[in-house]
């Protein structure tokens, strides 16, 4: 069976995801155990400035309202590291213990530093011009050689615009400023992927999630949408075992990747993708379960009456109606 408005979704869904992971900064996390299907969320609530990005273990949660306020409601348990980024300001790093719950205050210290200023400027730029965003880039890093998540950024952009050489290039200089960056090699790997070099995507894919200690959302998001496509190559040309295996590969990245996203706005696609896959492979129930887990998470999101019917259906193909 196949979703109706779910499918005529799949075929912008490489660029639906990746262009919101992409604005994920995904850090190293020592230590961070994957959320388990049984794991117990807790809540909190950062305060900080107004309209602040932030990130938990380096996965994007979203920006604080007006009241500089944003309640999390999904953080799982164990130590993590919070990050926040404010226009104007200079970005803060804080630990959230394992115990800690409830409201969270991160004051944000206003900053004059130039290359700061032009990175966050290229940030902003990113979403109406990416011609202008990229030479915000190249400012900040001539402000500041050394600033690795310029490089990183500015080789997003390159690839979104289609300019593949200079991307390696600038992710090149940002691996050469911080050795195993986990969050580059992503990028090079989805880059390589877009060039064709489909094996080597593969490889740093892995080599990412190797990088990140096993915490590597984006690239297993990767993987599963890159396994995923080959299984639907394969369908197309009647290689049923080969086809099964390949959606075998892409559940099983796509299903490590909502783990470690931890009901991040982010997981709203991949849960949807992941549904898709178990349809596909005509696994019912596990695709009931994962549309079940996705209201669960995202009960008042646009997608979730249609993700209500689609369970509806499959469980009538469950019981063979």
């Amino acid at each position: 069976m196949m979703n109706a408005k779910l499918s005529k979704r799949s075929a912008g869904a490489l660029l639906a995801v990746f262009t919101s992971l992409v604005l994920t900064q995904v850090a190293f996390s020592q230590g961070r155990k994957p959320v388990t299907a049984a794991a117990q969320f807790r809540a909190v609530t950062i305060i900080t400035q107004p309209a602040a990005s932030i990130w938990i273990d380096g996965v994007l949660f979203g920006k604080a309202g007006t009241d500089g306020r944003l309640e999390i409601k999904s953080v799982s348990s164990g130590a993590h590291s919070i990050r926040v980024r404010a226009d104007g300001y200079k970005e803060k790093s804080q630990s959230l213990a394992a115990s800690q719950k409830g409201e969270i205050k991160i004051a944000l210290v206003a900053t004059t530093d130039k290359a700061e200023l032009a990175f966050q400027e290229a940030e902003r730029l990113t979403t109406s011009d990416r011609e202008k965003a990229i030479a915000a880039y190249k400012q900040a890093i001539k402000l500041r050689p050394n600033y690795p998540e310029a490089y990183l950024a500015l080789a997003r952009t390159q690839s979104d615009t289609g300019d593949l050489e200079d991307a390696q290039r600038s992710i090149n200089s940002a691996r050469k400023l911080r050795p195993g960056y986990a969050e580059a090699t992503a990028v090079e790997a989805r880059i390589l992927k877009e060039s064709g070099e489909e094996q080597k995507a593969i490889a740093a894919f892995k080599r990412s999630i190797a990088e990140g200690k096993g915490f590597q959302p984006e690239a297993l998001t990767g993987l599963g949408l890159l396994y995923k496509e080959r299984g639907q190559g394969s369908g197309g040309a009647g290689g049923f075992e080969e086809e099964q295996a390949n959606y075998d590969e892409s559940g099983k990245y796509l299903k490590s990747a909502l783990k470690q996203l931890s009901g991040s706005p982010d997981a709203l696609v991949v849960y949807q993708l992941l549904g898709l896959v178990y349809e596909r492979q005509q696994k019912f129930a596990d695709a009931i379960s994962t549309y079940e887990e996705f209201l669960r998470l995202f009960p008042e999101t646009t997608e979730a009456s249609a993700v209500r019917s689609f369970i509806v259906q499959l469980r009538k193909q469950l019981n063979g109606q």
